[in-house]
């Protein structure tokens, strides 16, 4: 069974109306168990609403979402996926453990059992010792690795991202890439990423999905063949800079077409 099935995938905000919106049309997307898919486009593209569609937080308005098999709100309600965001959107007056907490005292997890979890999340993301730190404590990077424990929290098959290194400068986004993989490898999680940059869709994925302007549609799907585990020595292979090209390109067409 695949982690995801889009079949004919379209959304229309406001349909009939004078603000109506064709967000995305005739999507069409699989991803097996454990890949990493970026989805790439020039924005206003319908990237976002692509995961938020995968994500059950706005319905599509034709074709079908399958999650493992499932609804996207059957997956929602079984927990199958967890979400992160261009912002962490950490709670400043709770702690950094009571923050990885959050979700599963929202499941009625007892109090012991999750304060293990989070313990073993944070560890993940090499962040245990910050455990007693608030937020405002952080960097950037520490609080997105924070948002990355919260959203493992409850140990999702799935995990949707919406840029969430854009803020970062990039020497940080690049350690953030590498601390991604690194648990990605560690967990078997699948991963569907947003970004604007073609290094880090390159770098990230086992695929790179590239969207046409609004009504967003997936154009070219560029396969990924860099070896694993990927590390800064990958970011100088001739094929790294062979697959940034090939993305590029595939770019410029839907922009030139």
């Amino acid at each position: 069974m695949s982690a995801l099935a889009l079949r004919g995938v379209g959304k229309v905000f406001n349909p009939g109306s004078d603000q109506e919106v064709r967000a995305v049309h005739g999507v069409d997307l699989s991803a097996e168990r454990g890949e990493f898919i970026s989805v790439i486009g020039p924005s206003g593209c319908g990237k976002s609403t692509l995961l938020r569609l995968i994500g059950d937080l706005t319905p599509p308005s034709s074709g079908t979402v399958l999650v493992n098999g499932k609804t996207p709100a059957r997956a929602r309600l079984d927990r199958d996926y967890g979400m992160v965001f261009q912002s962490a959107t950490l709670l400043e007056w709770r702690r950094v453990q009571a923050n990885v907490e959050l979700p599963l005292e929202i499941m009625g997890m007892d109090a012991a059992e999750r304060s293990r979890q989070a313990a073993a999340m944070l560890e993940l993301v090499q962040l245990d010792r910050f455990a007693n730190h608030y937020p405002w404590q952080l960097s950037g990077g520490m609080q997105q690795r924070v948002a990355i424990a919260r959203a493992l929290a409850f140990k999702p098959s799935i995990l949707l991202m919406d840029e969430p290194f854009g803020a970062l400068d990039e020497m940080t986004r690049e350690r953030m890439q590498s601390e991604l993989l690194r648990i990605r490898a560690e967990t078997g999680t699948t991963v569907v990423f947003v970004t604007h940059s073609i290094p880090e869709a390159v770098f990230l994925s086992t695929r790179v999905v590239i969207m046409s302007p609004r009504p967003g549609t997936i154009t070219e799907v560029v396969d990924i063949d860099l070896p694993e585990p990927r590390s800064d020595d990958t970011r100088e292979d001739q094929r790294f800079f062979e697959l940034l090209t090939d993305v590029r390109e595939g770019l410029r067409a839907v922009e030139d077409s």
